[in-house]
């Protein structure tokens, strides 16, 4: 692999799933878009946001971790997607098909 094909495919963004109980709702995981190629300062970005919709876990619930990097985005990905560099895009509670395909 060249280093313009290691570029290409570098993440250049995540979609990160956070457990929250959003408006008195039971604990769920919601997912966000983040225009961060930092895995970890991506899931404290989404955590960030998710703390302005409701309550985050602060352990695992079911076997399931309270925040989770589910993909890189590459930027070709993020572009397709509309996802510019620093942005972060709420998903919702519905698992995201479209960004994970």
């Amino acid at each position: 692999m060249s280093e313009s094909d290691a570029a290409k495919n570098a993440p250049a963004g995540w979609v990160i799933g956070v457990m929250l109980a959003a408006d008195g709702q039971p604990m769920q995981r919601h997912y966000y878009g983040v225009g961060h190629a930092d895995r970890a300062k991506a899931e404290w970005t989404a955590v960030d946001y998710a703390l302005r919709a409701g309550e985050v876990a602060v352990s695992p619930i079911g076997g399931a971790e309270p925040v989770a990097a589910l993909q890189p985005l590459t930027r070709a990905r993020m572009t397709s997607l509309g996802l510019a560099n620093g942005e972060v895009r709420e998903l919702g509670w519905r698992y995201p098909r479209r960004w994970l395909s």
